[in-house]
């Protein structure tokens, strides 16, 4: 779904391009009235045609600083608005914690989504990250959305514990005494900054939806709210114990991110349940999508476009298809041939794969393992029939 003023700005490039193809014609002598308006026509057509044959434009997105590595220069990352460039040239070393924590979310997204016909494909050398895929209001945009926000909150947290960073450090609100349901216990050691994380994070992440205030931007907003608030959600009580033979009579505690995992496991969740919605008239809330739909709560993914199947490449849609994925010929799941594939069937091939077995540990310091040659099947989808291919594209 494109933002509303997408349409112009694609509009207004092709024809800026337009412009400095046409070639500057040198001076001549006066033409007829009859001749300026051919050329004017022509010239007209010539616009158009280019117009419509140059592709339209994708968003790009913050996302790409996770390509980037440590090679972070602002001005260089292609979709970021003024404060996202502000933030950026004024903490560069959190910068690289954002391009951290992309590489991580984006992993994770992958592992989520291995066994599912939409598998979180990044697209090589693509400022958009995704491709075309998100410019659909769909429930696979929401956990993207939600992820991402997540992964900076988690990156930003831990630089800050590690020392990584200059302007953060412990958490500094975790003073005192404090009690549990096993009694008492004294706050110490260096509890993580989720505080500093969620802060940050909603300043960068939110400052594109906050400038351009239209429908998908409340959607997007609202998920990245649930993203923060899932790694807030994790936060682990960790103890040392004090007093003769560890017999615990003092504790010094402190508070601890979980491993991104339990996030990326919750969210997907989420996915799971996500509420269609749509936006009130006003464009401040949402209302549910059809009567009977329940309503979204503040810890509910939200999407407004039903997705595409997925099963076949889909230029327009974003759809990578799942032609020659790997299936289970036994799985009734997802990453079951007869999903996966879409009903296209599959082939066979039989493959030798090389494991390490029979491994030993010898004195002193060393495991010598075999290798094992086990012969197994490999089943990959079939590609559509041609022609139902060329519908898709």
């Amino acid at each position: 779904m494109l933002r509303p003023g997408g349409a112009e700005e694609a509009a207004q490039l092709p024809i800026r391009r337009a412009r400095a193809l046409v070639p500057v014609p040198s001076p001549r002598p006066a033409a007829p009235d009859g001749s300026r308006a051919s050329a004017r026509l022509g010239l007209a057509c010539f616009l158009l045609l280019l117009l419509l044959t140059l592709p339209a434009r994708v968003d790009t997105s913050w996302w790409y600083i996770g390509a980037l590595g440590a090679r972070v220069i602002c001005d260089n990352i292609p979709g970021l608005v003024s404060r996202q460039r502000q933030l950026c040239q004024r903490y560069p070393d959190i910068m690289r914690s954002v391009g951290e924590g992309a590489r991580e979310w984006i992993r994770e997204c992958q592992h989520q989504f291995r066994h599912h016909r939409w598998n979180c494909t990044t697209v090589d050398r693509d400022h958009t990250v995704f491709g075309r895929v998100m410019l659909r209001s769909s429930r696979e945009a929401a956990f993207v959305y939600a992820i991402s926000s997540a992964g900076v909150v988690h990156a930003i947290t831990r630089a800050c514990s590690q020392g990584e960073l200059s302007v953060c450090s412990c958490d500094p609100y975790t003073r005192g005494r404090h009690h549990d349901q096993r009694g008492d216990f004294d706050w110490g050691g260096c509890s993580d900054n989720i505080h500093y994380g969620v802060r940050f994070a909603k300043a960068f992440v939110d400052a594109k939806e906050k400038r351009l205030k239209d429908a998908r931007a409340l959607m997007n907003l609202h998920n990245n709210r649930c993203g923060r608030t899932a790694v807030r959600r994790f936060l682990k009580l960790e103890c040392k114990c004090h007093g003769v033979s560890g017999s615990c009579t003092l504790r010094t505690c402190w508070r601890a991110l979980s491993d991104f995992r339990r996030t990326g496991d919750y969210l997907r969740r989420r996915y799971d349940g996500a509420v269609q919605v749509m936006a009130t008239q006003d464009g401040a809330n949402f209302t549910a999508a059809r009567q009977g739909y329940r309503r979204a709560t503040r810890t509910d993914l939200v999407y407004f476009d039903n997705s595409p199947d997925y099963c076949v490449l889909d230029k327009a849609a974003g759809s990578l298809g799942t032609a020659g994925r790997v299936c289970s010929k036994t799985s009734k799941g997802t990453d079951g041939c007869e999903i996966m594939c879409c009903g296209r069937g599959y082939d066979t091939t039989r493959v030798t794969r090389v494991t390490q077995c029979e491994c030993k540990f010898h004195w002193c310091c060393a495991v010598r393992c075999k290798e094992c040659r086990d012969i197994v099947d490999v089943h990959t989808c079939k590609a559509p029939k041609k022609a139902e291919w060329l519908d898709q594209t």
